[in-house]
Formats: structure tokens, C-alpha cells, sequence
């Protein structure tokens, strides 16, 4: 198994002895789509490696948000998600996050 054969190796993934660790419902959320997606043969993990890196390489910011920006990213590339969608999925989602009270889940 080569290193891109499984997300558990990729560099940089927060994990403690038993998994992945997250510190906040999306982030689970986006990992859990990601794994669904590849499972289903939407991208293989080679081309998910090359997108996050690619995501890593770009700009500073934490983990997650890099592997949610790849995500996107990889849905719009391979016409799994019309961008027109995932913007309107993220516009709601926002407003959604802004009258979510701090510390309660989000629901759209």
C-alpha cells in the first residue's frame, strides 16, 4: 500500500492512536464525505493527495479548512457538483452558521 492508498497516511492529518481527530462537527463532516465520495470511485486517493496538497501548498490556514477547500475543489473539477450548487450550498451554510448560538450545531 503506498501512501496515498489510504487518508490515515496522509501528512499532516490530526490523529491520535485510534484515528482521526476532530475539533469541530465539519471537520468530521467533510472527512466523512471525502471517504463516501472515494468509496463510491469519485476520484482515487492519488488524485485526492495531489488536490489537498495542492490546497496546503496554496495558503496558511488550519488542516481542515485546507481538506474542506480540496474537497471543493475536487467535486467542481470532476462535474461531481455543478459549482453553481456549492456556492449556493455555502451561502446557505453561512447564514445557517451566523444565526447558529455559539457551541450548538449547525443545521441548514
Amino acid at each position: 500500500m503506498s501512501a496515498c492508498d489510504n487518508p490515515r497516511d496522509l501528512p499532516g492529518l490530526p490523529q491520535d492512536a485510534e484515528g482521526p481527530v476532530f475539533a469541530a462537527p465539519w471537520e468530521a463532516q467533510a472527512f466523512a464525505m471525502t471517504l463516501a465520495l472515494h468509496e463510491a470511485g469519485c476520484f482515487t486517493w492519488g488524485e485526492w493527495a495531489q488536490c489537498l496538497g495542492a490546497e496546503i501548498a496554496s495558503a496558511e490556514r488550519p488542516y481542515y479548512e485546507h481538506w474542506l477547500a480540496a474537497l471543493e475543489r475536487i467535486v467542481t473539477e470532476k462535474d461531481i457538483v455543478a459549482g453553481e450548487a456549492l456556492e449556493q450550498r455555502r451561502l446557505a451554510w453561512e447564514a445557517a452558521a451566523a444565526r447558529t448560538p455559539h457551541g450548538q450545531p449547525i443545521t441548514l
